[in-house]
């Protein structure tokens, strides 16, 4: 059910999305996508039919989209980390204002965390990279094994390793149906972003409780 776009300023506890969320990685995961798909002489020259992978767990993009098996999802995934550690996960920026939400969002005293389906070391990496780590009380992700690749997995892994017992002080925010998804899931409240990856159409779809269109919407509702 919809809330007053007020009530979000309510929330402690705010689980961020990364990638389409809090920074922009398509160049870093369209080019490592593009280098896996070339081991099984799949070439793709250009990168925004790839954009489609950003966001949902990895290895079920590469058995949706090009209909992989589970095995060969799996190698693909070690190839697509191959590059990515070594370049892609470099090729990424933050979307302009980030930085000075998160600034605004620990001085209201607001808890901030991170859940995504990246593998956890990447992702505090990527957030080192940025100087945003010390931003956040947590940072949680899949595992590189890819067991945890699932938003509802991270999520609840997110809430356990805090033990965070309160589920109405949670909100995720996050730009694809998976986080949405996954909180729903859960059972907390979530807001869609749609300067990110995802359309209107896919966060009411996915039952976002809020759409928000940019990083300046964003700031509103939450403070």
């Amino acid at each position: 059910m919809k809330q007053e776009t007020s009530l979000f300023s309510q929330y402690p506890v705010l689980l961020f999305d990364l990638d389409g969320t809090l920074s922009d990685p398509m160049l870093g995961i369209t080019h490592s996508v593009q280098y896996a798909l070339s081991k099984y002489d799949i070439q793709v020259d250009d990168l925004q039919t790839l954009c489609p992978f950003i966001g949902p767990p990895l290895q079920d993009s590469f058995r949706d989209f090009y209909h992989f098996t589970a095995e060969q999802a799996d190698e693909a995934c070690r190839y697509y980390h191959e590059f990515f550690v070594k370049t892609g996960m470099f090729e990424n920026e933050l979307y302009p204002g980030i930085p000075e939400l998160l600034t605004k969002l620990k001085d209201a005293d607001k808890k901030l965390m991170v859940a995504t389906s990246k593998p956890e070391p990447l992702a505090r990496q990527i957030l080192a990279y940025f100087k945003i780590d010390g931003y956040f009380d947590f940072i949680g992700g899949d595992t590189l094994e890819r067991t945890r690749s699932a938003k509802a997995e991270v999520i609840r892994y997110v809430i356990k390793q805090n033990a965070l017992t309160d589920l109405e002080q949670l909100l995720m925010i996050g730009d694809r149906k998976h986080d949405i998804i996954g909180a729903k899931t859960i059972g907390i409240a979530s807001v869609g972003v749609l300067y990110g990856y995802g359309d209107r159409p896919e966060m009411e779809k996915a039952g976002a409780d809020c759409i928000v269109s940019t990083i300046e919407d964003l700031e509103k509702i939450l403070l």
